[in-house]
């Protein structure tokens, strides 16, 4: 009795499932690639409430009451105390590019001497500017001290008695 052997062949003809699964393969690689390409969506700052916001009215409402209200302010006016700006921001960003602006929203809400409510007002995504940072650097006192002399800056350096 003779036994036969079996050729190895290719991989193809030994696992019949193989090309689905390398198309299961391939479909999941594809999902992976677009979900990357799904934009995110940061929404940033204050969440303003509109019933509570349409509550505020001038001449009725103090500090006490917007802050119970609407919430402690994200800003305050930098100079006085008077106004109280409440901001959000919606940005996306996709994959690698910088976030880009989809919605801002400023409320600003200003007080008189007695902390009762003057006015509120909204400024809107198209009144806003934009605002270029320097680049430049300010200079400081002291030296740039390069990588070897804070290394070895204090070999040979007398030290003060008592230390």
């Amino acid at each position: 009795m003779r036994l036969r052997r079996r050729h190895a062949g290719n991989a193809a003809a030994r696992a019949p499932g193989w090309r689905g699964r390398r198309a299961l393969l391939g479909c999941a690689l594809a999902v992976a690639l677009l979900a990357g390409c799904t934009p995110l969506v940061h929404q940033q700052g204050h969440i303003s409430d509109p019933e509570a916001l349409a509550e505020i009215k001038p001449g009725v409402q103090t500090r006490a009451e917007v802050a119970r209200l609407l919430g402690t302010p994200s800003a305050v006016g930098t100079f006085d105390d008077a106004r109280w700006y409440y901001i959000s921001r919606l940005t996306e960003t996709t994959a690698f590019n910088a976030p880009e602006l989809v919605d801002q929203s400023v409320i600003v809400i200003a007080f008189d001497e007695s902390g009762v409510v003057t006015e509120v007002a909204s400024v809107l995504t198209e009144e806003a500017r934009a605002i270029d940072p320097v680049e430049e650097e300010s200079p400081t006192r002291g030296r740039d001290l390069g990588l070897l002399e804070q290394l070895l800056g204090n070999i040979g350096r007398p030290t003060a008695p008592g230390q």
